[in-house]
């Protein structure tokens, strides 16, 4: 089961030829009091996993969940054009860090497996006539600081290091693989 409305889940999953089923676990997905972004991302790849669990007792589970950090602070899905635009002139030129959670739950033993993949995108400087070109060709307003990687955004970035690209579009899947093998699914 994969736990997850993203389209984009979806595809990089369907990239390990295995058979699953989509199921959207609706959480509040606001960050607690405090909370470090990283820790929030965790919170919620899991929280997703258990509530798919209420209603599939014995499956394995797939959550996760991405939070973009500037500097220390959480930057949020924008949800409009305008949030969209703040967020790219305030990253352009700079350093952004992708948190991207991944738990694995086997709600039949309740045994879940939990994952960090932290990604540094490093944005070029982006004029406003460049940012407001992006935005009304790709409307990235539900994508953690408003870059949908894996479309158009791409050419917003500069540089890029992380141990797993596929965690940047929000399913690491060599994270998944590894965890996938503790639970005795064989990938190939």
């Amino acid at each position: 089961m994969l736990g997850s409305s993203s389209i984009y889940r979806h595809e990089l999953l369907r990239r390990l030829q295995i058979p699953f089923e989509v199921y959207n676990p609706e959480i509040d997905e606001t960050p607690l009091a405090e909370e470090s972004p990283d820790t929030t991302a965790l919170r919620l790849a899991a929280a997703k996993a258990r509530m798919v669990a209420v209603s599939h007792p014995d499956a394995l589970i797939i959550g996760a969940d991405q939070v973009a950090v500037l500097e220390g602070i959480q930057l949020g899905k924008p949800l409009n054009h305008a949030n969209a635009t703040r967020q790219l002139r305030l990253i352009r030129g700079k350093e952004v860090v992708f948190h991207t959670a991944l738990s694995l739950l086997n709600s039949d033993k309740d045994n879940m497996q939990i994952r960090l993949v932290s990604s540094r995108v490093k944005f070029r400087e982006l004029s406003d006539r460049q940012i407001d070109n992006y935005l009304d060709r790709e409307q990235p307003y539900h994508c953690a600081g408003s870059a949908k990687l894996e479309g158009l955004g791409i050419a917003l970035i500069e540089h890029i290091a992380s141990e797993d690209p596929s965690a940047l579009i929000g399913l690491p899947l060599i994270a998944l693989v590894e965890m996938l093998t503790r639970e005795g699914v064989a990938i190939v």
